[in-house]
């Protein structure tokens, strides 16, 4: 059985939480930086070169893409043939998170009791997400989630008589009820099935999904278009001010369901959807 120590996770979520903050994934980062070629007005041109320029200053000064550094999302799947050592595993990825917020000088967001509003400090607790999978490897998905976007998702419980005209009508219904609040053009992550909680776990996943890459189920991946096509009808565009490109991309995941329900998930991301991964 392979060991892998937790000091090996630790300085893993450290580094993939600094770099998914100063650094967009390829694909999205193109389509940013081609985006303003999509508009025919000058002032959502202007706001998406805007948006490019401040890419390259974030990468010029080493510094955060968006002053709101997220809340700590880890997917992980850890192969059944792998044995943890030295430690707890989530202690592991809690730690890394305070390591990287605190050395990296990444803005720390979160509060310890949502009540009482009092920040932790160091940005922990992660949102963890953990599956045992077959192999001896650890795959690691870290998201900083920022929450103008975050505050805009929402979640809708279908009865099975509704079909894909209901979906895409709840999916821009929070779109247009969003308006320039998540910082568009965003990333939606849409989650179909499951139970309540599940449909949402599926729509952040979804936000993890390279855009370059549509879903391997032929149907879904129409949706994907056809609600992509949708969402930039609306008309709301760059940062809310109008024009052709309100959304980036729309990404699925699907999940089996009960014959009673069809859950729907809809997270919002803003056009910094950030997102690492890694394989120890």
């Amino acid at each position: 059985m392979r060991e892998i120590s937790v000091m090996a996770i630790k300085e893993a979520i450290k580094e993939m939480c600094i770099s998914a903050n100063k650094e967009l994934p390829c694909d999205l980062e193109k389509v940013i930086r081609n985006a303003k070629d999509l508009e025919s007005d000058e002032l959502p041109r202007s706001i998406m070169s805007d948006i490019a320029r401040n890419l390259d200053a974030a990468h010029d000064m080493n510094i955060p893409i968006c002053q709101d550094t997220g809340m700590v999302v880890v997917f992980a799947e850890v192969g059944q043939d792998l044995h943890i050592v030295d430690g707890n595993f989530e202690d592991a990825i809690n730690e890394g998170v305070r390591q990287a917020y605190t050395e990296g000088l990444l803005r720390k967001s979160i509060v310890s009791d949502p009540l009482t509003r009092i920040n932790t400090n160091d940005n922990t607790p992660a949102v963890i997400h953990t599956r045992i999978v077959a192999g001896d490897k650890i795959k690691l998905i870290v998201s900083p989630k920022g929450f103008g976007s975050e505050n805009m998702s929402k979640i809708k419980m279908f009865t099975p008589s509704a079909g894909k005209d209901d979906i895409i009508d709840f999916v821009l219904d929070v779109v247009k009820e969003a308006g320039g609040n998540p910082c568009p053009p965003i990333v939606l992550g849409i989650g179909i099935g499951g139970d309540f909680e599940l449909s949402a776990i599926l729509a952040k996943k979804a936000l993890c999904r390279p855009i370059s890459e549509r879903n391997q189920d032929e149907d879904y991946a129409k949706l994907e278009e056809e609600i992509l096509k949708k969402v930039n009808e609306t008309g709301i565009g760059p940062q809310g001010f109008g024009g052709n490109v309100t959304a980036l991309a729309v990404n699925i995941e699907k999940g089996s369901t009960h014959i009673a329900g069809l859950p729907v998930a809809v997270n919002v991301g803003c056009h910094v959807t950030r997102h690492s991964v890694k394989i120890l």
